[in-house]
């Protein structure tokens, strides 16, 4: 029984593996600069509703939002698009797939 059950949760483990989805990671700055937690408020309250949008992460200090999002259903131009709906201009700092470990990978990136 206990073989059973072994070999029931790496049958598990493995699938569960195969079917992980590639998530990209997007860091952008905003135009005008986020500033306040009203800012930060207004852009997560608003991009995490866009299709394909997993994680929307503020940091006042930076200056930057981190967005994870489902490659095969949005991209960067939609996300883009979506700040400029509520009164942002982005620059992209960085956009690339995140790890399979699940980190995000904030290394700094050349700027586009």
């Amino acid at each position: 029984m206990k073989k059973y059950v072994m070999m029931l949760f790496a049958a598990m483990f493995a699938s569960a593996t195969l079917m992980a989805k590639d998530i990209k990671v997007l860091v952008v700055k905003t135009t005008p600069e986020m500033h306040c937690n009203s800012c930060e408020t207004k852009i997560k309250n608003n991009i995490r509703f866009v299709s394909g949008v997993k994680k929307v992460d503020t940091n006042l200090e930076t200056k930057q939002v981190t967005i994870s999002y489902d490659p095969e259903k949005t991209n960067a131009q939609t996300i883009t698009a979506a700040f400029k709906k509520i009164g942002y201009e982005t620059e992209t700092v960085s956009d690339k797939a995140q790890e399979k470990s699940g980190k995000s990978g904030d290394a700094p990136a050349d700027k586009k």
